[in-house]
């Protein structure tokens, strides 16, 4: 249990730094529109393929690590 103790801080780095590349590694067509609320593509129906859609599922994969890893840190 000390070893985890120990390596949940290096851990939840790794996490955090994953995570910060693949959401930057996302690509939108928006622009600065979408950021308040506009699209520009006029609200087509977007499906996700290839890498587009491996990175979104690793984000959320890693996204819900790296809260079980803060939940589990403030356990113990």
């Amino acid at each position: 249990m000390e070893i985890v103790v120990k390596s949940l801080p290096f851990i939840q780095i790794i996490l955090s730094v994953l995570l910060v590349t693949v959401i930057l590694l996302q690509q939108t067509g928006d622009g600065l529109g979408g950021a308040f609320g506009g699209s520009s593509d006029g609200g087509s129906y977007h499906t996700r393929r290839g890498m587009e859609k491996i990175l979104f599922t690793s984000t959320i994969i890693l996204g819900i690590l790296f809260v079980l890893s803060t939940f589990f840190a403030l356990i113990i």
